[in-house]
């Protein structure tokens, strides 16, 4: 895919070959960069500088000749149909993602185990759902319906294995349509460093998110803001840019987009990097984008509880309201629709689908499941908007807060760990409807569970069984 002149019967490229790729120079670059500055900022924030590549570090630093070496590829770890995002880009019919994951060549067995060989890496190809070469038999562009159409198929089959690459690949399938061409942007996801709980008695991990956009002209991959990621710092440091961030995201039909989810913020307002901690709670401006920027947290915030308020009378008065139904709600779907918000709403680790690790001799339960429950919470929404798409009837691309998918008029999700069910996100009601706020009320847990709750103030929490 990235390097479209060689032979489909070459062997695959280890990363030594990728990374010599013109097209991935500027790619390699900034990750260099990324890295250069992360061990700066990590020493000037931490009393404990000991961060490197070694035992004798108690943060361990990503091994970048691990990256660039010929002894690491990556392997094809899921295709994701993403068509329900053709509401940025309905000539391209949405997106498919090509997803990645490194592994490292002839790993060396530990003890009587062989240990995965997968490293904690993702690279992400997106491409365009329908490119200029998707024609049908008379030369004509095929429409998006009849793309929706083959997606849908190829989720019904039952084929494994070499049966089923010939069956997505054959001239009805959708994997027919997917070329070099189509390719818009790379999307990197990079565990940059982790301290085990061994050292310091607490897991942690800091992931480093980052996308490149596709420049014909160059024929390179070039650093690109990411799509919804607020650039925090720069806001609250920058009083024009935040007067004017203000006036963008209150006008009432980008309030409504925002609770939508379907918002596209501006790239003025945007940052190039994001850093995804996990588990939560080691840096709330880190690990909420939006911290800060609304009053209760932080000086001098960008939005007052009243800014609030009044935007969301003004967007109710043209647009009927899904989520964003309050102060905490408008602060949770701001956090919600960035890169780095969402990475941190029931990931595994700092990954939504890093595929299953078939090359574990004894897998985990985190390499046993291919996706996070945000990705398959999800699937009932995508699934019902591809089927929109093909019959040609209106769609609604609409979604739910990430933390509780949206029923879509389904009950498929009932009792299960997504939506009411044992391990499901929720809001503990209390004995006054009014007291409950109205952007989590419908947050409730099926009968016999209760709403065990994190934190009194946010009244948040997981159903378990018990009494409250």
């Amino acid at each position: 895919m990235l390097d479209p002149d060689r032979s489909a019967d070459a062997p695959p490229l280890n990363d030594s070959e990728l990374f010599a790729l013109p097209a991935l120079g500027p790619l390699r670059k900034a990750l260099d960069g990324e890295f250069e500055q992360y061990v700066e900022r990590y020493k000037a924030a931490s009393a404990d500088r000991s961060i490197g590549i070694g035992e004798s570090f108690a943060f361990q630093l990503f091994d970048r000749a691990k990256l660039y070496s010929a002894a690491t590829r990556f392997v094809l770890a899921g295709i994701v149909n993403r068509m329900d995002r053709a509401y940025l880009s309905k000539q391209n019919c949405g997106e498919i993602r090509l997803i990645y994951r490194l592994v490292e060549l002839n790993a060396p067995p530990v003890g009587d185990h062989l240990i995965s060989p997968r490293l904690p890496m993702t690279l992400n190809i997106v491409l365009k759902a329908r490119g200029d070469h998707a024609k049908d038999a008379k030369g004509a562009a095929l429409s998006c319906a009849e793309i929706a159409r083959r997606w849908l198929h190829a989720g019904d089959l039952t084929s494994t294995g070499a049966a089923l690459v010939e069956r997505l690949t054959s001239g009805d399938g959708p994997l027919e349509l997917i070329a070099p061409a189509d390719i818009e942007r790379v999307e990197t996801n990079l565990q940059i460093a982790h301290a085990s709980s061994s050292v310091n008695g607490d897991f942690r991990a800091d992931y480093l998110l980052k996308v490149f956009d596709y420049n014909e002209a160059t024929r390179a991959f070039e650093e690109a803001t990411l799509e919804n990621q607020i650039d925090r710092d720069r806001i609250l440091a920058d009083g024009k840019l935040r007067r004017e961030f203000k006036a963008w995201l209150l006008e009432p039909s980008h309030f409504a987009e925002l609770d939508r989810g379907t918002i596209l913020i501006p790239k003025e307002f945007l940052a190039k990097r994001a850093i995804a901690p996990t588990p939560v709670g080691f840096s709330p401006s880190t690990l909420q984008p939006a911290f800060g920027l609304v009053e209760g947290e932080g000086a001098n915030p960008v939005f007052t509880k009243a800014d609030v308020v009044t935007a969301l009378e003004k967007a109710t008065r043209g647009a009927n309201l899904q989520n964003i139904r309050s102060v905490a709600g408008f602060e949770r779907r701001l956090n919600d629709v960035t890169c780095a918000g969402c990475h941190q709403t029931r990931g595994i680790g700092g990954f939504h689908f890093p595929g299953v690790d078939w090359m574990a001799t004894n897998p985990s339960n985190s390499t046993v499941v291919p996706g996070s429950p945000h990705f398959f919470g999800d699937q009932v929404r995508r699934r019902s908007i591809l089927a929109s798409i093909r019959d040609g009837g209106p769609v609604d691309y609409s979604r739910g807060f990430s933390s509780r998918p949206q029923l879509r008029g389904s009950r498929e999700l009932a009792g299960s760990e997504y939506e009411d069910g044992w391990g499901a996100p929720c809001y503990r009601q209390s004995g006054s409807a009014a007291a409950n706020d109205r952007s989590f009320r419908s947050w409730t847990c099926a009968k016999g569970l209760a709403c065990q709750v994190m934190s009194e103030v946010s009244r948040m929490g997981m159903c378990f069984v018990g009494d409250r």
